[in-house]
Parts: C-alpha cells; sequence; structure tokens
C-alpha cells in the first residue's frame, strides 16, 4: 500500500469550498487594498485591519497545500488583478518556482495584471523573496529585471549595481522603473543620470526622470520640468499628471506656481484638480478661496481635502462636517470587485460645512503668514512628516514620505503601500522629531 507524501499530500481538511473561498476573498481584499493605500480617509490602523485578514486567506491556502496553488493557479483565468496577486504570493511563499514562472509570463503578456505581481512582490516576507530577487534582476529579461527593481524598492532595499545599467537601457519601462528606484532609493549617486535622462526620451521618461530628480534635492530644474508637462498638452496619463503637479507645487517658488496652477485650471475639468493641487502648495493665501469652493458640491470634498492638508484641520474630529448636498450623485460604483473603484478621488472625504470652516479659519487664520508654505497646519519639518506618517490618513501620509525625501534628499521613500505591519516596524525604527 502506497502512503502519501506528508509534504505534497493535499491536508485532508483542504475542503474544496473552503480553499475556494480563500481564493475568492483574497483576490477581492486585495483590490480593494489597491484603492486603499491611495485613500484619503484610510488611516495605517485601518490598514492594518485589512492586511490581517488578507493574511488569514493566504494563510488558509497556503495550508491548503497543493489544492490550495491548484485553485489559485485557476482563478487566473479571470485574469484579474486580484487573482494575480493571491498566485504570485501563494507561489512565493511556498516558494514554487515553476509556478511563479509560469505567472510571471502570463503577466508579461497582460499588462493590466502587472502592477498586482508587483504589489505580491511587495508583499511577501524577506524570507520568500531570498533567491527570487537576485534571479530576476540579473535575468536577460527586461520585464524581469524590471520586477526585480521594483521588488528592492517596494522593500526600502538597494538593487546595488543592478541599478545604473538599468537607466541607460533601451527598454523604455525598465529605464522608467530604474529611475523610480534611483529616486525612492535615495541614490543621490545617480542624480547626474536622472538630470540627463530629464532632457531625454518620451514623456513618461522625462517625468520619471524629473521626480527622481526632485526626491534627490534638485528642485530647480526638476521642478520646471514638472511644471512643463503639467502644464503642456495633456500627455501624461492622468495619475502621474497629478503627481507630477502636487510634487512641483512643493518646491516652485510662488511665481512659478502660479501659471501651472492657471493652466491645470483651464484645462477640460482641471478645475477640480486645481483645487485639490492647492492644497499642496501650502500658501494660507488660498484658504479663503478653498473655502469657497466648498459651495459647490462637485468641488467641496476636494476643497476640504486641500484645506485638511495646508491647515491640518480634520473636518470629522472638530465637527466641520456637513450632510451630503440633496441631488448630488457621484463617485464610483460600490462593488469592490469593479476595477473602476478607484475612480472618484472624493470618495470617503468629509462634505465640509463651509460657514462653520470659515468660523474655524477666522479663528485660526493669525497663526498662518501668508505666502509661508505650510504642510498639515506646520511648516514642513523631518518631524513633523515623520509625525504625519504616524497618525494621519493615506494621502496624507504619501506626501509626508516625499517631503521627508524633499527636505533631507538621500533618504529613501517610506513606503505607504506596505503591508502594514511592516510600515509599523519600520515607524518604530525611525527616529524621534528632528
Amino acid at each position: 500500500m502506497n502512503t502519501p507524501d506528508p509534504i505534497t499530500a493535499d491536508p485532508p481538511h483542504a475542503l474544496p469550498l473552503v480553499v475556494g473561498r480563500h481564493v475568492e476573498e483574497a483576490a477581492l481584499l486585495c483590490v480593494q487594498r489597491l484603492f486603499l493605500v491611495r485613500a484619503a480617509h484610510v488611516r495605517l490602523h485601518q490598514l492594518r485591519r485589512l492586511d490581517d485578514r488578507l493574511a488569514a486567506h493566504l494563510d488558509g491556502l497556503s495550508v491548503a497545500g497543493p489544492a490550495g496553488a491548484a485553485l489559485a493557479q485557476r482563478a487566473l483565468a479571470d485574469a484579474g488583478r486580484g487573482e494575480m496577486f493571491a498566485a504570485v504570493a501563494l507561489s512565493l511563499e511556498r516558494r514554487d518556482g515553476r509556478a511563479l514562472d509560469g505567472l510571471l509570463a502570463v503577466a508579461e503578456a497582460l499588462p493590466q495584471t502587472q502592477e498586482a505581481v508587483v504589489w505580491a512582490l511587495g508583499w511577501a516576507s524577506a524570507a520568500s523573496l531570498r533567491g527570487v530577487t537576485r534571479d530576476l534582476l540579473a535575468s536577460a529579461s527586461a520585464f524581469h529585471r524590471r520586477l526585480g527593481l521594483a521588488a528592492c524598492a517596494m522593500h526600502r532595499v538597494d538593487p546595488g549595481a543592478f541599478l545604473p545599467p538599468a537607466l541607460e537601457d533601451d527598454d523604455e519601462a525598465l529605464c522608467m522603473q530604474a529611475l523610480r528606484s534611483a529616486g525612492e532609493g535615495g541614490r543621490t549617486d545617480l542624480l547626474p543620470a536622472c538630470l540627463a535622462r530629464m532632457r531625454q526620451g518620451g514623456v513618461p521618461t522625462r517625468y520619471a526622470a524629473a521626480r527622481a530628480a526632485l526626491l534627490l534635492g534638485e528642485h530647480g530644474p526638476a521642478a520646471q520640468v514638472l511644471g512643463e508637462l503639467v502644464a503642456g498638452p495633456a500627455l501624461l496619463g492622468q495619475p502621474e499628471r497629478s503627481a507630477a503637479l502636487q510634487l512641483a507645487l512643493r518646491v516652485l517658488p510662488a511665481r512659478q506656481a502660479a501659471p501651472v496652477l492657471q493652466a491645470v485650471r483651464d484645462s477640460p475639468g482641471g478645475l477640480a484638480e486645481a483645487v485639490r493641487a492647492v492644497g499642496h502648495l501650502g500658501d494660507p493665501h488660498f484658504a479663503p478661496w478653498l473655502i469657497e469652493r466648498m459651495d459647490d458640491p462637485a468641488l467641496a470634498r476636494a476643497a476640504g481635502e486641500g484645506f485638511s492638508l495646508l491647515t491640518g484641520a480634520d473636518l470629522a474630529a472638530l465637527d466641520l462636517e456637513g450632510p451630503q448636498p440633496q441631488g448630488f450623485e457621484g463617485g464610483p460604483d460600490d462593488d469592490p470587485e469593479d476595477d473602476a473603484i478607484d475612480s472618484d478621488a472624493d470618495d470617503g472625504l468629509p462634505w465640509p460645512a463651509p460657514a462653520r470652516v470659515h468660523a474655524w479659519w477666522q479663528a485660526h487664520a493669525a497663526g498662518f503668514v501668508p505666502g509661508g508654505r505650510y504642510f498639515m497646519g506646520a511648516q514642513p519639518s523631518a518631524g513633523h512628516a515623520a509625525r504625519v506618517l504616524r497618525e494621519a490618513a493615506q494621502r496624507q501620509r504619501i506626501a509626508a514620505a516625499e517631503w521627508l525625501c524633499l527636505l533631507r534628499p538621500g533618504t529613501p521613500l517610506f513606503n505607504t503601500a506596505a503591508p502594514a505591519w511592516r510600515q509599523q516596524r519600520w515607524l518604530d525604527a525611525m527616529d524621534g522629531p528632528a
């Protein structure tokens, strides 16, 4: 009588219905997570709750052995981001190189799933990635090398000698990831290469190079290039355009920022983007203007977010929140499996009560100097940015992470999308306020 191998045999409790539920829930939670890490209302402890649930379902798949791996692979018939995340995360946990190779081949053919692969590499533990990242970085495939660089960036690990050659590679996607890795990794030695790339290639490459140069301490030409890309023809994707605008406004002098903001405001549908971006400029001169925009339901929540980013006022906590205007319809479909769930940038933001916000500003305006630059109620400093990273919502935390790089060039960018428990470990290890 043949005895099943206890290592490879399916555990007797790996019921197909239970394992299938783990696959579905892991995929669903991954899609939700892709939205929540960029959301304006989610704080680290809330992200931790979701991460704990996601980890439990992935653990269930891992315990199920080959049955879990097989179901995760079959879920790829949907070719969704969540399914790809679950399958890659599981293959890394099981150190199943053959399965991982197959998944990467699928992802290379299906660009819409590639972000999920990067997220899975960022989710995995250092032990699960041991040897995997180096093999990716040393691969002959530009796609694999790009994933290797992305994995290092997600874990705040320097890819070392693998990075400089990628900056010169003819593969545009690899070059752009290398630029992101240089800027986010604090590689000030590569600033000259980033500046050179800022003047070469297409708009996406120039954007990646300018962003990297800005994070590495070049606040002059890099900010100007970002401003030009934002104010020019719409050649950047919307997420990149918004990110470029927000980053440029944090360092551009007011006289240079004004025409950029005006160009955005005058573009089709650009008023809401300009309203949101004013908060990143941080000039109290614009606070009354933001309050006026709160009377327009289409702009109210964006104006409230900008006001909070400038003043640090938590509208909900300070009872500066009002009801949703009657008859207002907007926001994404609330189906969490819908990949368009993040289509409404205002989703989750409070509706400001303009009269109460105005009264609050009247009481506190004297503490702000017009023409100054403020972030979450204080002039930017490394200590203040660290406090925002610990306490604020995700979009504010993203801004705080970038402020730390702007204030201390060479500082690796804090990854606000990492698993919450890893972020907490990094925060615990950070120095106190400077």
